[in-house]
């Protein structure tokens, strides 16, 4: 018998002389961080609210309690009992049940009623009829994002299992080392913006924190992947994502290509966003003629290994390490990662991108843990001029921005990030024109903005609590606003738009690396009454950022053209980066409590880094450091 299986065992034992004499354990297993706990007493086991909550404090485990499958009754006869439980209010739209695993997973409007008061209403589901119910969100805005994710992993529940199992084992393994040492390897986005990669390495376990490309690089994009992992790609134990955009994560399904086949921890909508980006990641390379990394295939292989967390839940993901999300402010589901290694030998956290004060669409970066030995830093805008200006005054320049070209007879383009940035654009010019700011016209969305859009509605506990509010509880979802239109008619549809009357176009890609913008650009560059707006962060080496510099003569080689000559207006509004500034970084450091001893700056350029680390040591007496790619620190 394995360790594993005897640790099995033991908990069953454990659990069976906890529980009253009436309720049986049938199996124990491993699913991935969870302890699944099958039962033929299910009624009996939900009846005793406490009973769970209490052997998951006792084990220190998270706990998830089945039936046995065959103690079932027949979904048919099921379903109507689970309705009856139900709130017609909740408004269920689905109810799938799953016989191997006992579950029933309910679609509702408002989750939040088939949940019930501390989940009472899901405790009664289970005391009725016996099966263990789950409850995921009906998108209020359709998403062919998340109805393709909840499909295909519906479609792969049992190899799902399989591979869960794995990974529960793998946890719950015997450590095999008595030496005690961090390591951070730095793969990507030292001294630069773009391919964030590390490693975090102890005796037991090898983490891979976020794998992305690099915007507007000429260079293989997938180099760092190569040469760190090459064919021992299965020697990570576990891959952690801070979130969706591809600078972070473009490159996680190479992984699978070069053997990887362990999990992927990231929250829940940074796992339906990672897909939707990544599959957009290669529709653009095949019309742009380069050959992509990877295959589709490679992408529903990491959505199928991805395990998702909640914020705050501390989950082991090894042997040796505890993983805990915090909200970073940064886009949907972003995430500052701690990880809590050994027992209390050295806790890191990983910023990923952080905005440390609430925007519209999202409360303030969390920099609140119990211990933080070495943290390392983004530093997009840690240069000691990198200061923007606060969100009210951002949003009277874009305003005055938009009236000015409105009064001029013009249109407006803005190139804006698919994720994040949009979504925050919407918000403000709904209110803009509610309020009469700024004339009411149509704001036509362009690539994959209406998408992601909808996947911001359907995930809004981690939007803003007055937002989350607003389109749940006042039901008036400012995303459903009138004047939001959504292009999907291609060229033929935005040479109407471009015929038309005055307007806001809001298109990807942000930094004017590709995708519909560069058809906006032939369509409203020319005319000196538009303007141009960029809200976003333009990287070293993009059309954005030497559009920003002042180039008016466009290369369009990829769209059977040579150049392409802009007399637009091209205007800069800062302030809308979902980046902290200069100060929100050094704030983030200094309301801190207890500080990090170590401080790794990177996701900056070069004189970015080094001026916030500079300025990190020389006010908060922290060691600190500029990273190269591919350099290797050793904390204990």
């Amino acid at each position: 018998m394995s360790q594993v299986e005897q640790q099995l065992e033991d908990l069953k034992a454990e659990i069976t002389s906890e529980l009253p004499s009436d309720i049986s354990v049938s199996d124990v297993k491993y699913e991935g961080p969870e302890l699944v706990v099958y039962t033929r007493n299910p009624k009996k086991f939900a009846r005793n609210g406490d009973l769970i909550r209490k052997l998951a404090s006792q084990l220190r485990k998270r706990i998830t309690v089945r039936p046995d499958p065959d103690v079932l009754s027949r979904p048919d006869d099921a379903r109507e009992d689970v309705l009856d439980v139900i709130p017609d209010e909740a408004g269920v739209t689905d109810l799938d049940f799953h016989a191997d695993t006992g579950e029933v997973v309910i679609e509702a409007e408002k989750p939040g009623m088939v949940i019930g008061k501390h989940g009472s209403t899901l405790r009664e589901i289970t005391q009725e009829v016996g099966w263990t119910p789950e409850v995921v969100r009906t998108p209020p805005i359709e998403s062919s994002t998340v109805s393709n994710v909840r499909n295909f992993l519906k479609q792969e529940r049992e190899e799902r299992r399989t591979i869960l199992e794995k990974v529960g084992r793998q946890i719950h393994r015997e450590e095999m080392s008595d030496e005690e040492w961090v390591r951070i390897t730095t793969l990507g986005c030292c001294r630069e913006v773009g391919r964030a990669s590390f490693i975090l390495s102890t005796p037991e376990t090898r983490i891979l924190i976020d794998c992305g490309d690099k915007p507007g690089s000429d260079d293989v994009p997938y180099l760092q992947v190569e040469e760190a992992l090459g064919a021992g790609a299965n020697t990570i134990d576990a891959v952690v994502l801070t979130h969706a955009h591809l600078d972070h994560s473009a490159l996680i399904p190479l992984l699978f290509k070069y053997g990887y086949d362990g999990p992927i921890y990231t929250t829940e909508p940074t796992r339906d966003l990672m897909g939707l980006l990544q599959l957009d990641y290669l529709d653009v390379a095949a019309k742009e003629g380069r050959t992509p990394p990877y295959d589709s295939e490679m992408v529903r292989e990491a959505i199928k290994h991805t395990i998702p967390l909640e914020y705050g839940d501390v989950t082991d993901i090894a042997p040796d390490v505890k993983l805990t999300f915090h909200n970073a402010g940064h886009i949907l589901g972003s995430a500052v990662s701690h990880f809590h290694i050994g027992d209390g030998l050295y806790n890191v956290a990983f910023s990923g991108d952080i905005h440390y004060t609430d925007t519209r669409l999202f409360n303030g970066a969390v920099n609140d843990f119990p211990r933080v030995e070495t943290l390392v830093l983004e530093s997009t805008y840690g240069g000691r001029n990198d200061y923007q200006t606060d969100q009210e005054d951002s949003e009277r320049h874009l305003k005055e921005v938009i009236n000015e070209t409105y009064d001029e007879g013009g249109k407006i383009l803005i190139p804006a990030f698919a994720v994040g940035r949009s979504q925050e654009l919407m918000l403000v010019l709904e209110q803009a024109m509610r309020n009469g700011d700024i004339p009411t016209m149509p704001v036509h969305l362009d690539g994959m903005i209406w998408e992601a859009t909808a996947i911001h509605t359907t995930y809004p506990e981690y939007l803003r609590d007055d937002l989350r509010d607003r389109i749940f509880h006042e039901d008036e979802n400012p995303f459903l606003a009138p004047q939001f239109n959504h292009i999907d008619g291609g060229e033929e549809e935005r040479q109407d738009v471009a015929d038309g009357d005055q307007c806001i176009v809001l298109s990807t890609s942000g930094m004017v690396t590709g995708g519909p913008i560069m058809s906006w650009l032939e369509h409203l560059g020319s005319d000196p009454d538009n303007t141009m707006v960029f809200v976003g962060y333009q990287a070293q080496g993009t059309l954005g950022r030497r559009i920003q510099n002042g180039w008016d003569e466009i290369p369009m080689e990829g769209r059977g053209r040579g150049t392409l000559t802009l007399n637009l207006d091209v205007e800069t509004v800062d302030g809308f980066s979902g980046h902290a500034d200069r100060q929100g970084l050094m704030n983030f450091v200094k309301t801190m409590n207890p500080r990090p001893e170590k401080v790794l700056c990177v996701h900056g350029d070069e004189s970015s880094t080094q001026d916030l680390s500079s300025s990190l040591y020389h006010e908060h007496n922290i060691r600190t450091f500029a990273p190269k790619n591919l350099e290797t620190f050793r904390f204990k």
